[in-house]
């Protein structure tokens, strides 16, 4: 039998293999443009590389963090709420959790931080974490209660985005914009795992097993994800952005050392990271305490899960921080004001495709689906579509960037309008898969490196405005992989139909159920098992 440390190692190992190759790409498109067309400063350049070592080692140590502790809480969370068989226990802490998790996620504070930089203030960044954390706690409630009662997805995400394009009629542009942003922002590296892991938690402990590898495992963090969009627009009836203008320090905070923007960074995302994962360690301790009482091997073991994702996300928050976003800037810019329009909008699909391979809550998204499909949905398909979507979605916001005459609305509008209407057309299965697969390709790296870029072209460009004309791309890549994926699930339909038969129930054993195992450390490391109902 294998030991618990040749087992590390070989997930280790996997990890590398994973993760390296979807990072190379991004960072050897980059140095070429660097040695090509950008040309920029040898230190910002060699603080980008630095970046993108960080962000390896920072990816591989977080996934073990997320395979080890936020995908079995997650899990056996949400069998204990069915368990407990109670509904105002669930709804209230449903809420909590909802609400702590998004209040704290980097990827919303990334974007707080930039909104409250770029208005001077105007909007704090604590304000905006507020609105978001407390929309997407109300949706990720009202998401647990649609699966206990079986209310159909399809049906809650149309009256959901058609309240939030009602909304939408009496707020701003910048509002608008920064509102399905921060849709994208609110799922990231954090509240995606452990949404993921408690609705499937949730869907396994239902006695209508037959339907968990359809609506229930998945569209929870789509769900969550509108929540976002109704804080913001919201917010927008107490406070007008009319009057504000952003602007950017192109070149960036420090370019006279490598190495002392990464130790200037490390210390504040450390703080950011121990209150993103305070919340959810403190759960998890309510929850040993009083419903798990797992033994002493198996607490211990999450809590060094914890650690790893504590370690994992400041290595890879600072490198995003300190090496990536002013390259972003830098490059977009350049670009923009010293070439042809149609070379920063292409390269900006191209980047866009390789950006969503480095995603952490992508990896843990597709790896989700390929197991509880059975691997009858393989990751490299999802991941393919996943890459096409974001490629036009970064595209077109280049467009609108370029041409005033384009509002955001022109493309979010029609865009999930037609997504919705192709819930109507593909399977259950895929109508949930798609709008997560949407509102996790906005992680770390989007929020980061692709805002960042679109926020450099639109400084290049005499008729654009940072703030008016930059945010909006998240929405975008939110939306756009609705769309592709949902006409995968199309696909699909039509070669099972041709095959004749029906899109068969991935689902081999429908009747499981996630839980913690106590009895032999040779079973999965990660504590999560299926055993019958």
């Amino acid at each position: 039998m294998k030991t618990l440390v040749q087992k590390v190692n070989e997930l280790l190992v996997g990890k590398i293999k994973e993760v390296i190759p979807a990072v190379v790409p991004v960072v050897a498109t980059i140095a070429i443009l660097n040695f090509t067309l950008v040309k920029a400063p040898t230190v910002m350049f060699l603080q980008f590389l630095v970046g993108a070592l960080a962000i390896i080692v920072g990816l591989i140590i977080l996934l073990f963090g997320i395979r080890f502790a936020i995908l079995p809480l997650g899990i056996n969370m949400g069998s204990t709420f069915i368990r407990a068989n109670k509904m105002w226990f669930i709804i209230i802490s449903v809420f909590v959790l909802g609400f702590l998790i998004n209040f704290a996620e980097p990827d919303v504070n990334v974007l707080a931080k930039q909104v409250s930089g770029i208005t001077d203030g105007l909007i704090s960044s604590f304000t905006i974490r507020g609105v978001v954390a407390i929309g997407a706690g109300i949706l990720l409630m009202l998401g647990a209660i649609r699966l206990l009662k079986d209310f159909p997805l399809r049906t809650m995400l149309i009256i959901s985005y058609s309240i939030a394009f009602g909304l939408a009629i009496f707020t701003s542009a910048d509002f608008f914009a920064i509102a399905f942003d921060a849709s994208g922002a609110a799922t990231g590296a954090i509240t995606v795992p452990l949404v993921l892991a408690l609705s499937l938690g949730m869907a396994s402990m239902k006695k209508d097993c037959t339907r968990i590898a359809e609506e229930n495992t998945f569209g929870m963090v789509g769900l969550m994800a509108s929540g976002a969009i109704f804080g913001v627009l919201i917010l927008n009836f107490f406070i007008k952005t009319d009057d504000v203008t952003g602007m950017l320090n192109i070149y960036g905070k420090d370019n006279t050392s490598v190495w002392l923007p990464f130790f200037k960074e490390i210390p504040i995302v450390a703080i950011d990271t121990v209150s993103a994962l305070a919340p959810i360690v403190l759960l998890f301790l309510f929850f040993q305490k009083t419903e798990f009482h797992l033994e002493a091997r198996y607490f211990y073991r999450i809590l060094i899960g914890f650690l790893c994702a504590f370690v994992g996300l400041v290595i890879f928050f600072a490198g995003v921080h300190a090496g990536f976003m002013n390259m972003g800037n830098l490059v977009g810019y350049t670009l923009a004001n010293d070439y042809h329009k149609l070379l920063p909008i292409f390269l900006g699909a191209g980047l866009g495709m390789l950006i969503i391979l480095t995603e952490p809550a992508v990896y843990v998204l597709t790896h989700k689906i390929q197991d509880v499909t059975k691997g009858y949905i393989k990751r490299r398909t999802v991941l393919i579509f996943l890459s096409i979507g974001m490629a036009f979605a970064v595209g077109l916001t280049m467009l609108k960037i370029f041409v005033p005459a384009i509002q955001l609305w022109h493309y979010l509008l029609p865009g999930f309008i037609f997504a919705l209407t192709l819930t109507f057309f593909t399977p259950k299965l895929f109508t949930g898969i798609s709008f997560d697969s949407g509102a996790v390709s906005s992680g770390p790296m989007t929020v980061t490196f692709i805002l960042a870029y679109s926020q450099g072209v639109s400084e290049a460009l005499p008729h654009a405005d940072v703030l008016k004309d930059s945010f909006g791309i998240i929405a975008m890549v939110t939306m756009m992989p609705v769309i592709s994926l949902q006409i995968l699930g199309f696909i699909y339909k039509i070669k099972s139909q041709r095959a004749g038969g029906e899109l068969r129930d991935p689902c081999q054993d429908p009747c499981c159920v996630p839980v913690v195992d106590e009895s032999d450390d040779d079973e999965d490391e990660s504590m999560v098992v299926h055993a019958p109902v």
